[in-house]
C-alpha cells in the first residue's frame, strides 16, 4: 500500500459516503459531514481489505475494491443512522 492509495481512498471516500447513503433505503437524518466521514472510513477500510485479498491492483477499474468500499459505506451509514434513531427515542 502506497501513500497515493491512501490519498485516493480518502478522496474517493467522500464520493463513496454519498453512494453508501443512496444505497441505504429510507431517509437518514445524518449531517453531510458525518456521511462523508463514514465514506472516508469505508474507503480506507475497503482499500485495506482489497489489499489483503490481493484485488487492489488490477488493470482498469478495481470493481471489487469499489464494491467493498460502497458496501462498507452503506453498512456504516445504516449503523450510524440507526444509532442516532435509538438515541432520540
Amino acid at each position: 500500500m502506497e501513500i497515493n492509495g491512501i490519498f485516493t481512498g480518502i478522496v474517493f471516500g467522500l464520493i463513496i459516503g454519498w453512494l453508501g447513503r443512496l444505497v441505504v433505503p429510507g431517509k437518514q437524518s445524518l449531517p453531510i459531514w458525518l456521511t462523508l466521514l463514514v465514506g472516508v472510513v469505508a474507503g480506507l477500510a475497503g482499500t485495506f481489505i482489497a489489499a489483503a485479498l490481493g484485488v487492489d491492483d488490477t488493470d482498469g477499474i478495481d470493481w471489487i475494491e469499489l464494491a467493498l468500499q460502497v458496501g462498507l459505506a452503506a453498512v456504516g451509514v445504516a449503523l450510524v443512522a440507526g444509532a442516532g434513531r435509538r438515541r432520540r427515542l
